[in-house]
């Protein structure tokens, strides 16, 4: 609620604190007092457009301060947080500043906030409603929720927007691959060719450095045969090395007896020598038969290494990536020709989420249809009382298109009332006075006071152009009102100001020569009895007035 209210330099008033409780506050003074600057300055709080026009002359800007205590995870705390403004403890302090040459700043909690910000948090903490203005109810945006909080829907509306947002993503998921698959379908024959073109060419990985090396090798075959040639020649001339080795190696074992050993590392030699060029010649005689002289072979392998190194510059691989990319290609294909089964399971599944959708949609609508009978039930026995006897109260609940469904189901909700008997309903900006559309307000906020999450409700004359019995029934349901909520109005009716918990008389006092100023001050009970008075009599108080007013108040 509303708990303080400071004000500095705005139109008439230079400084004014006040305080406020729970429950039916009036405020009451001569026209022209000033209270309408007392709504001025709480809607610059709540976002109102600013207007340089109301700073006090001789004064620089004006600034006024709204003090709000809501409850943890109010929707106003919660919408701050979500701004990353410090909202979750304490007080919410909103402050105006406004400079005379119309400049404005906005702050919350000494944060500087936009007022687009402010106005969203002060729609969740106060309604203001006029005779020319009204905040809520006559925006259409807020039936379906408020008829939901009435109702008490809150776990069906948890359940149609989980149902929806899994609809969603069905339908989402089924989009994308449907798109995905278009995109295949269109690059299929690419993908196909380039498969094909893989498979036949058959790569390996580790392919490009073995025929790399084999070409090389091939490329100085010639050279490498004369020089093999050469060796064996030099192993094979004035006879046969291996053979000299032997005879030398048989000579000396003929005589090794004699040299008491000497010879035994000598004939040892010979022996690994003669067996080392035995291998190497036979070594030899293999690899020169190992090398393919066959221009043929050399040109086989360039143009594989040739085909292999264009495929993979082609595709943006190294040629070792080749094979890989092949059966990448193939997964593609084989998913491209499993799709359609897919596809239609993903279809399939997004029905279902559209079935359960509808189940739990048709459900709330079902729910609000029954909540809205009760509402006009409750609202049209509110009617009469405040002089509206001949007007009608509907709650409509209309199914929209398809393309207008969403997180809150099927239904459009509107509040539409027919002032006069035989005119159809319309909305209520449309067809109530100003007069008719405070009270009209006030009796749907009678019936919807227990579900409404706005702690403070503000009414500007919701007693215009009525008295009598008319104005004790506004007044004794503004005092219920104030029982639930926190109720502040204005008001020339001694019928309402004497249901107040709290009264303020305003008024406009000269505090020096040719310059007036607006004060308010909270009245105590016996000030407040000759404020009534003065409200039933005029001017001229006279103690049957007073009488009265006691009366009033105790009544």
């Amino acid at each position: 609620m509303l708990a303080s209210l400071s004000i500095r330099d705005v139109v008439l008033i230079e400084k004014l604190d006040l305080e406020f409780a729970s429950g039916l506050s009036v405020f009451t003074g001569e026209t022209g007092a000033g209270k309408s600057i007392l709504l001025d300055s709480l809607s610059l709080t709540l976002g109102a457009r600013a207007d340089s026009g109301l700073v006090r002359h001789g004064a620089n800007q004006l600034t006024v301060i709204a003090e709000f205590d809501p409850p943890p995870f109010h929707p106003a705390r919660v919408l701050l947080s979500a701004q990353d403004v410090d909202a979750q403890d304490g007080p919410l302090v909103l402050r105006r500043v406004v400079t005379v040459d119309g400049r404005s700043r906005a702050y919350v909690n000494d944060q500087a906030v936009s007022v687009g910000l402010l106005r969203k948090v002060g729609d969740e903490l106060v309604e203001i409603h006029g005779q020319f203005e009204s905040h809520g109810l006559l925006d259409d945006t807020t039936h379906l929720p408020v008829l939901d909080a009435f109702a008490g829907l809150a776990e069906m509306r948890g359940a149609v927007k989980t149902a929806w947002s899994a609809w969603r993503e069905a339908a989402k998921t089924r989009t994308q691959a449907e798109e995905a698959l278009k995109k295949a379908r269109a690059d299929e024959e690419n993908l196909r060719h380039a498969h094909d073109e893989l498979h036949a060419l058959a790569p390996k990985p580790g392919e490009e450095a073995e025929l790399a090396a084999s070409r090389a090798m091939m490329q100085h075959s010639e050279k490498l045969i004369e020089a093999m040639n050469a060796a064996q020649t030099t192993l094979s001339a004035k006879g046969d090395v291996e053979a000299s080795l032997r005879s030398a190696q048989r000579a000396l074992e003929r005589v090794a007896d004699r040299a008491e050993g000497k010879l035994d590392p000598v004939i040892a030699a010979l022996d690994r020598a003669a067996q080392e060029a035995a291998e190497a010649s036979g070594l030899l005689e293999r690899v020169s038969a190992e090398i393919d002289l066959d221009p043929r072979a050399l040109e086989k392998a360039e143009e594989r290494l040739f085909a292999l190194r264009a495929t993979a510059r082609k595709h943006g691989v190294e040629v070792d990536g080749l094979a890989a990319l092949r059966d990448d290609l193939a997964r593609q294909l084989a998913a491209l020709d499993g799709s359609g089964d897919d596809l239609g399971k993903l279809a399939k599944a997004e029905q279902a989420a559209r079935s359960a959708y509808m189940e739990a949609a048709r459900a709330l609508s079902k729910a609000r249809s029954e909540a809205a009978a009760r509402l006009d039930t409750a609202v049209a026995a509110e009617l009469p009382p405040l002089k509206l006897d001949k007007a009608r109260f509907v709650t409509s609940v209309m199914a929209g298109e398809e393309g207008d469904w969403g997180p809150d189901g099927l239904d459009k909700v509107a509040f539409l009332v027919a002032t006069n008997p035989g005119n159809p309903p319309a909305s209520l900006g449309k067809v109530a006075s100003g007069g008719e559309l405070s009270r009209f307000m006030l009796a749907l906020k009678v019936v919807l006071a227990q579900s409404s999450s706005t702690p403070t409700m503000v009414f500007d004359e919701v007693d215009s152009g009525i008295g009598g019995a008319v104005a004790a029934a506004v007044g004794e349901r503004l005092g219920r009102l104030g029982k639930d909520v926190q109720v502040l109005v204005v008001t020339h009716s001694p019928q309402v100001a004497a249901r107040g918990a709290q009264h303020y008389r305003v008024a406009k006092t000269e505090v020096e020569a040719g310059r007036v100023a607006t004060s308010v001050a909270q009245l105590p009970a016996g000030e407040r009895t000759e404020e009534i008075a003065r409200m039933l009599s005029g001017e001229n108080v006279t103690d049957h007035a007073r009488a009265a007013a006691a009366a009033l108040i105790v009544g």
